[in-house]
């Protein structure tokens, strides 16, 4: 790699990544991380730009997925095993209820304080009184208590026994955050200390946050009390690189490790180039349009359906995706294995099209307004393809863009004002329940265009309660079905996840928050 110089912009930054280069700081080596936008937050309750991106690592769960060799040689991780992490061990009892952690001796963040069961209640007391992302786990895990009943115990009491709670500690919601520190930032108006943990970490995971710079970028370093093998890179360079040109020509330069969230446009073309390395694997969330059956001419189910049929999959698969995505036939990915029914019957027929809409009252053409944002590469281009598609109905689409903030405000829990415009949700924890429950159950925090059915809830509930496989396929097929016929989304194409990295970057791991995990990494060559 060379060495870029003042590539921030910032003294103080590039004299870190001098160091890091040679001479004193010889030994540490940097990883540079080519972004859209500065990290905003560091918050895992409250998602901003660049939040996953670093709180995935830095903090850990509990919990995590076995790691596994593929029938390829490539390694994946299998989520059908929980092993222990920050837990070396558990007990069930009470019909799978009660589940208590032995928490992991010698587990400390980087302030020198070790991980104890009191810091697991207080992270997961904080999301419940938040009622955010975290809080959402607790609902969907059924999670009813959490207490310390000594200091390397931890206990939870859930509501129903389910196969969504292991797998949900292994995420990082919620955070396990070093409440003794946390205790310190606290204020009788923050009692969570929230406004601090916005700019800061307290976790225990194998990186901490060293400073940011708005605009420009953030240093994250190694934390040296880290309980597991120290990673190859010690220094993370988290560059804002706001142009997707400019990301490309960075990393194929060499002057950047990573090119992250790259549009399709440059992967067609990187994929070809030798000077870069581009990795893939299949997407587990679709990319789809969202109706919002509270608004008209949403409310009308002959609507949704006609928009469903004058929807021209294979032209969006090729002009969106440019093929390089999965076409889409269920709310479920095929990565859910068994649980995966492909229950989605629309196919463009523009006949059926219209005779829906005639039949809804709308035989001289109908008007409608899609928003979209950029919180996706996608969005535009394929509000662009779906207002031509429509058009062919007899569908008239006005597009409007909006900012990000306005999209994310609009679709939160208790506004959900937007009829009909593009969303995708990742399913962290791969369980159809799971997945279900975040984006289509009436209480889930995805469902963002405010979809209720309580017959789907129910099903939902039932297949999170339930732990015979046999049974829970039966379920799941059932829930993919009935959503399908209610038409409130139009289902696209599973979008892959990609990796663009400088040639020499191996160790890369796929993980189903979909971001990458830089403690695996190492460069070679």
């Amino acid at each position: 790699m060379n060495k870029p110089t003042n590539w921030l912009g910032s003294a103080a930054l590039a004299a870190v990544l001098a160091l890091s280069a040679g001479g004193a700081g010889a030994q540490e080596k940097t990883f540079i991380f080519g972004a859209v936008g500065t990290p905003a937050g560091f918050d895992t309750d409250a998602w901003l730009t660049g939040t996953l991106e670093t709180t995935v690592n830095v903090y850990e769960g509990l919990t995590k997925h076995a790691i596994v060799t593929d029938g390829s040689g490539r390694e994946v991780i299998d989520a059908s095993k929980v092993e222990p992490h920050m837990a070396e061990s558990w007990t069930v009892s009470d019909g799978g209820k009660v589940v208590t952690y032995k928490i992991r001796p010698g587990v400390k963040s980087p302030f020198g304080n070790e991980l104890s069961a009191h810091d697991v209640a207080h992270s997961w007391a904080m999301a419940k009184d938040r009622k955010r992302v975290g809080n959402f786990m607790v609902k969907v895990g059924r999670v009813e208590s959490v207490e310390a009943i000594s200091d390397s115990e931890v206990k939870f009491t859930l509501g129903t026994a389910n196969n969504i709670f292991p797998r949900i500690l292994s995420t990082v919601f919620p955070a396990l955050v070093d409440s003794k520190v946390m205790k310190e930032h606290a204020t009788a108006d923050d009692q969570w200390a929230t406004k601090w943990m916005a700019k800061n970490t307290a976790g225990f995971g194998p990186y901490h946050v060293e400073s940011v710079k708005p605009g420009e970028g953030a240093v994250l370093v190694y934390n040296k009390n880290y309980f597991e093998e120290k990673p190859y890179f010690t220094r993370v360079i988290y560059r804002e690189i706001p142009s997707a040109a400019s990301r490309a020509a960075l990393v194929k330069s060499g002057q950047i490790h990573w090119a992250d969230q790259m549009p399709i446009q440059q992967l067609v073309d990187l994929i070809k180039d030798p000077k870069v390395k581009v990795d893939s694997v299949p997407g587990t969330g679709a990319a789809t349009l969202r109706m919002n059956p509270n608004f008209k001419p949403f409310d009308d189910i002959r609507v949704r359906k006609a928009i469903n049929y004058a929807f021209d999959y294979n032209a969006v698969h090729e002009a969106v995706f440019r093929g390089l995505g999965e076409l889409s036939d269920s709310i479920l990915a095929p990565a859910f294995g068994a649980y995966y029914t492909p229950a989605q019957t629309y196919q463009t027929d523009l006949g059926k099209a219209k005779a829906l809409l005639s039949e809804a009252g709308h035989a001289n053409g109908l008007d409608i307004q899609l928003e979209y944002s950029d919180n996706w590469w996608w969005e535009e281009s394929l509000a662009i393809q779906t207002k031509d598609a429509l058009a062919k109905a007899g569908i008239n689409v006005a597009l409007k863009r909006i900012p990000k903030t306005e999209m994310n405000s609009r679709r939160r829990i208790g506004k959900r004002d937007i009829p009909f415009f593009p969303h995708l949700a990742n399913a962290f924890v791969l369980d159809p329940g799971y997945a279900f429950y975040l984006s289509a159950h009436s209480e889930g925090s995805s469902d963002v265009n405010d979809y209720n059915n309580p017959k789907f809830d129910a099903l939902v509930d039932a297949l999170i309660g339930e732990t015979d496989t046999t049974k829970a396929i039966a379920l799941a097929k059932e829930a993919q079905m009935m959503h399908a016929d209610d038409a409130t989304f139009v289902i696209s194409d599973f979008p892959k996840t990609y990796a663009v990295t400088a040639p020499c970057i191996k160790g890369w791991l796929w993980y189903q928050h979909d971001r990458v995990v830089w403690k695996h990494l190492r460069c070679e060559g």
